[in-house]
């Protein structure tokens, strides 16, 4: 079983150098390019909405294709080769509008490519090893993290052709071309090499979800109150976005309503499908929502200011442009690294630890020691003494990446694995776009640009989550560590 799980988790080391370049190199594009930082949450927004709008679609789509190509395999190939040239085109960004639609387009399409990445796994794996399997999965996203932080850093040592235009000598974008070779290389080793298993109907009538708990007045009230907040106190414009999104829920939910006045004996379907299947989420997955929101707030935050939080505490407050602005971002780039090693490390060591102490503990203990490290990150003496947080860092990364992902697997039928997952990202990209909307306001306005104060925010974050995360108790979820 082993070998089968790593065969489908190496794309997954290709994919994750996307979201690892992004990381160590979209602020620094983006300010290299004329951005303000107050503006930078909102150019972010890309990737968060992108993912709101495609796992739950692809997760969807994917439980119901049929075909001698699989359910899954389709979607991946399709994703990958647009995320490729996606990456080639970042790569070759001159101006700041051009990286924004480029965000834009690689968002876009490797959130497509790596939501049925996930759900393979799950397809394939028998449910009692599941823990293990997305623990195999950290591997592969923690070396291709690893090979994306440190790329840019890398490629500015080395000697590049004297034939090479001057105006793409930039580490980051070299980083950017090889790693859309990479891509294609390593989900092309998971297409060839894994058969899917054909897809079979559970016993029983189809598993669809009730519509429970539709209470569309509460979020249109909701993203009325958010609106009238923002005209009132004059508030930046993204904060209309987040009023947006819970009118837009709020009307999906009458929706759903009306069709099953009109149709009291059909399943609802689509995208109304995927809205009813959120009001259906059993206790313990809306509980690990919750858990979810503040982690990925947390993380969102820390992944917007790091290379400006870095640069101004540890580089002498370097300016946006300079050789030592230069220096701070690929120096983060290898704090990245670090903090996927070992994220490898602990990966390996979760399912015996969670059997010991229960997937909740276990969880929640891995979140207080992130915020252990968030908090530590303004005591380092020096640039170099960062390393030690972001080790910390590491461990929390482990179990973010895998225990989550075990415990939703198997919370439903099997016919709706590749939907829940895709329910289950949207918490964890609401988070992020909520930091999109506020983070730019917030730190302009309360925390009045101290850079300094970032970490500590997404400290406490992880606080509160790790909090929430020892109430994810359920009595079977034992089976997920055998």
């Amino acid at each position: 079983m082993w070998i089968r799980v790593a065969n489908a988790s190496v794309g997954l080391f290709g994919i994750q150098i996307v979201w690892g370049l992004q990381n160590v190199t979209t602020s620094r594009i983006f300010q290299s390019l004329g951005a303000e930082m107050a503006a930078l949450p909102l150019l972010w927004i890309a990737a968060p909405l992108s993912g709101l709008l495609v796992h739950p679609l692809i997760g969807w789509i994917s439980d119901r294709t049929q075909g001698r190509h699989g359910r899954r395999r389709p979607y991946i190939a399709l994703g990958t080769g647009f995320t490729a040239a996606a990456m080639v085109f970042m790569g070759s960004a001159s101006s700041l509008s051009v990286a924004v639609l480029a965000l834009w387009m690689l968002s876009l399409a490797v959130n497509i490519a790596m939501q049925p990445m996930r759900a393979l796994t799950a397809d394939i794996t028998p449910e009692g090893g599941l823990a293990k399997a997305y623990a195999t999965q950290v591997v592969f996203i923690g070396a291709g993290a690893i090979f994306a932080s440190c790329l840019p850093w890398l490629l500015a040592r080395l000697p590049l052709s004297a034939d090479l235009p001057a105006d793409l000598r930039s580490s980051w974008r070299l980083a950017y071309f090889v790693g859309a070779a990479t891509l294609v290389i390593s989900v092309g080793w998971t297409l060839i090499t894994t058969r899917e298993v054909p897809r079979q109907a559970p016993p029983g009538p189809p598993t669809g979800p009730k519509a429970g708990r539709m209470r569309p007045g509460r979020w249109l009230t909701a993203g009325i109150a958010v609106a009238g907040f923002a005209a009132i106190s004059g508030l930046r414009r993204e904060v209309y976005l987040l009023a947006g999104l819970f009118v837009a829920y709020a009307a999906l939910q009458v929706g759903i309503l009306t069709w099953r006045r009109r149709h009291p004996d059909r399943p609802v379907k689509g995208m109304l499908e995927i809205v009813a299947s959120i009001g259906d989420l059993p206790v313990v997955l809306r509980r690990l929502a919750v858990v979810q929101f503040f982690t990925w707030f947390g993380l969102f935050t820390a992944w917007v200011y790091v290379v400006p939080t870095i640069a101004f505490s540890h580089f002498a407050k370097a300016a946006p442009g300079s050789s030592a602005y230069d220096a701070a971002a690929d120096w983060s780039g290898v704090l990245f690294g670090v903090q996927d090693a070992v994220a490898i490390v602990v990966a390996l060591c979760l399912p015996r630890l969670s059997r010991a102490i229960g997937v909740a503990r276990c969880h929640a203990a891995c979140l207080l020691i992130g915020a252990a490290s968030f908090l530590a990150m303004g005591m380092t003496p020096n640039w170099m003494a960062l390393a030690l947080p972001w080790a910390g860092l590491g461990v929390a990364w482990a179990s973010i990446l895998s225990l989550p992902y075990a415990i939703v697997a198997t919370a439903g039928p099997s016919d709706r694995v590749g939907l829940n997952l895709g329910v289950h990202n949207i918490f964890l990209v609401l988070p992020q776009l909520v930091g999109a909307s506020l983070l730019g306001p917030f730190v302009h306005t309360v925390l009045r640009n101290q850079l300094d104060l970032i970490m500590p925010l997404a400290g406490a974050a992880f606080m509160i989550a790790a909090a929430l995360a020892a109430r994810l108790h359920r009595p079977d979820h034992g089976r997920l560590m055998q």
